[in-house]
């Protein structure tokens, strides 16, 4: 399978993050990219550089002003006397739909949801390299292949069109996805991140071009909490095109097998001309975040049921599966289940 990654992906390296009052190490390193790479290249997968495609798909989904204050934020952190090393937030709006401040400090609590996703020196570049990868592996499904993957780091689903959170910044699924309505008509992207893909969900929401389906862990008492609820079912023309299946934390493969049965009947409802993966393997038993259960053998089994009921291309896009011996061979076992 071709599959996509650029080296400047590994020079964002935030230190911490803040998680229940504790300013504790992330676990979103540069690392986890060589379990990843390592594991491609033993299983003889061709990985490719993508191109610079500069702003313009990004701008399709992101908002002019949040570009700007990413590619420009830490520049004007650093020059606060005192500042920390990364960017953290100390404040959120209540809501976005008041004034728009002029403080860097401001402007960093309004476009991101939470403390999880600081901005060190080098994240713009690296959410850059994350999105062209996303976007070449678009183009080249768009350019007859049957199938591709998109090793992106950041990962990208938390990421709304005006925020960033969760580790993410650039909304690498959602902007493939759009690239992808040039050539199809009706695409599903189907998560199945641990964690809840709010970011995309909120892209998509008010579109029924556009089915989202997110199988996760039950976010009433687990990350990204306030999203990801059955009854959030996408608003306007996109009424009906969202759909989430909560698991019980500690959920393993059965279950989670019967909602992806259920998915998979949404998407042939749907007669989908493209499915898009949000391809997190932080839902296995063994990773650091310990919210689901699935086996590595569970993600072959996942990705064989996909690819016996959809026959269209399909693009996988990297998101969570944190550091853990086996995170490579779940990616492989995943890859040969589609191939």
């Amino acid at each position: 399978m071709k599959c996509v990654f650029a080296d400047e992906q590994l020079k964002h390296a935030p230190k911490n993050f803040l998680v229940n009052g504790v300013i504790t190490p992330t676990p979103e390193k540069p690392e986890r990219v060589s379990y990843l790479m390592d594991a491609l290249k033993k299983a003889g997968h061709s990985v490719e550089r993508p191109l610079d495609y500069g702003l313009d798909h990004i701008a399709s989904i992101h908002t002019d002003r949040y570009l700007t204050f990413l590619e420009n934020a830490y520049e004007r952190w650093a020059r606060i006397p005192g500042a920390a090393k990364e960017i953290m937030p100390n404040i959120h709006p209540l809501d976005r739909s008041n004034g728009y401040p002029k403080s860097v400090v401001a402007q960093a609590g309004f476009h991101t949801t939470d403390t999880s996703a600081p901005i060190t020196p080098d994240t713009w570049e690296s959410s850059l390299w994350a999105a062209w990868s996303a976007i070449h592996a678009s183009e080249m499904i768009l350019s007859g292949e049957r199938h591709a993957y998109a090793l992106c780091r950041p990962p990208g689903h938390h990421a709304t069109a005006d925020t960033a959170g969760g580790f993410c910044y650039l909304n690498n699924t959602a902007i493939a996805t759009q690239n992808l309505l040039k050539k199809y008509q009706k695409i599903a992207i189907l998560d199945v991140d641990l964690h809840h893909g709010n970011g995309t969900q909120s892209i998509f929401y008010n579109l029924r071009d556009v089915l989202t389906i997110s199988i996760h862990a039950d976010t009433s008492r687990f990350y990204p909490f306030f999203w990801g609820y059955e009854n959030e079912y996408g608003e306007g023309t996109g009424q009906g095109y969202n759909i989430n299946y909560p698991l019980p934390r500690g959920s393993g493969d059965d279950p989670f097998m019967e909602k992806l049965t259920h998915a998979l009947d949404e998407i042939d409802d749907f007669d989908a001309d493209m499915l898009v993966i949000a391809l997190g393997l932080d839902a296995f038993e063994g990773d650091p975040f310990a919210g689901l259960s699935i086996t590595t053998n569970g993600y072959n089994l996942m990705a064989k049921m996909i690819a016996e009921r959809t026959n269209t291309p399909i693009l996988m896009v990297q998101e969570g599966g944190y550091i853990c011996d086996e995170l490579g061979e779940n990616l492989i076992s995943f890859l040969g289940g589609i191939e």
